[in-house]
């Protein structure tokens, strides 16, 4: 019986840390690497990026419930930060950007320089706060 409860007890532990491994790094924001290509010009019509500001990229479904949140929060930053656009794309309408973006979970959000090259993605739901100082220094 003593064993018993060992290994569920060892089992329950092993799962905990499992999903915290799993989960830790959702909703950080996370920089690109600077010599990443920029966009092809393919990629910027299909995604409407925007030429005079950096473009927030919010991938989402509409059975993905953490992506309604996400919706929210880049739309409040992004009209408190002036020339910073949001475009929003359905991976079941466009599976191809998805695809092309290696958008493997959702929601998955993309920040796009004025140049069309890929700065930062976060993978969950992002703070308002990191989504601010990621943008920031792409208005300068």
């Amino acid at each position: 019986m003593t064993t018993v409860v060992v290994a569920i007890a060892a089992a329950l532990a092993l799962a905990g840390l499992l999903g915290w491994l799993l989960t830790r790094r959702s909703g950080k924001i996370t920089e690109v690497a600077a010599e990443s290509s920029p966009a092809t010009a393919a990629a910027i019509a299909d995604l409407g990026l925007s030429t005079s500001g950096p473009t927030v990229v919010h991938f989402s479904a509409p059975w993905c419930g953490p992506c309604d949140r996400v919706r929210r929060l880049v739309e409040q930053v992004c009209d408190n930060m002036g020339d910073v656009a949001h475009v929003e794309v359905d991976i079941d309408a466009n599976p191809a950007a998805a695809r092309q973006f290696a958008v493997l979970s959702l929601p998955t959000t993309l920040i796009f320089d004025v140049d069309g090259r890929q700065r930062y993605r976060s993978s969950g739901v992002p703070k308002a706060g990191d989504l601010r100082s990621a943008l920031e220094p792409l208005l300068a």
